[in-house]
């Protein structure tokens, strides 16, 4: 058991890919390249208390009911929901019948607009894979240029003994080819997926 814990405290960092070491305002808009390259679309707001407008805008653009589920995140409880009354806003785990669904991640990387999606009442994982439709809501602050960076700061974040159950990567909405080679969006999760970045300061 030592020699294993010897190991895991000495080990070398793995080659680390240039394309996102990055300023974080290159980081971000890397990011939002990357999703659109992947399927997701984006959309870019100033501030936590643009996101409910940027949510109802999207329901309307794609003529989606406005009605969505989230969990009880903190940072989406304390955004500006009054801006948006017509807005449904339901509360837990999703049990399938959601067409919509809102989550916060905890982070995302750069280099392949990667969303990291941890476990908890906070943001239920059911959310990431159920509703048809899934919004993503990300700080442009915690948007690093790799999954090395991403990973070393959930384990500071939580701490050894404290990890979340479940860490969900998300890249893009679900897709498969296995059928023919052809792509198949939502075989096996949402169809869409769109990300709200709220720019960093």
């Amino acid at each position: 058991a030592k020699a294993v814990a010897d190991r895991l405290a000495t080990g070398k960092a793995g080659l680390i890919p240039a394309r996102g070491q990055l300023e974080q305002d290159a980081k971000v808009t890397l990011f939002c390249e990357m999703a659109v390259k992947v399927h997701a679309s984006t959309a870019r707001v100033k501030s936590g208390d643009d996101v409910p407008e940027a949510v109802a805008q999207y329901l309307r653009d794609h003529n989606l009911p406005s009605s969505l589920r989230m969990g009880d995140d903190e940072r989406l409880q304390a955004m500006d929901w009054n801006r948006t009354p017509t807005l449904e806003r339901l509360s837990g785990p999703s049990d399938g019948r959601d067409m919509v669904g809102l989550s916060h991640a905890y982070g995302g990387v750069a280099e392949t607009a990667t969303l990291m999606m941890t476990s908890g009442a906070a943001n239920p994982t059911t959310i990431n894979f159920l509703p048809d439709t899934h919004i993503v809501v990300i700080d442009g602050k915690d948007i690093d240029g790799d999954y090395e960076a991403v990973w070393s700061r959930l384990r500071k974040t939580y701490g050894k003994g404290t990890m979340p159950r479940t860490v969900n990567m998300i890249t893009g909405p679900s897709r498969s080819g296995d059928i023919e080679q052809k792509l198949l969006l939502g075989a096996h999760g949402p169809r869409s997926l769109h990300i709200i970045v709220v720019d960093p300061d």
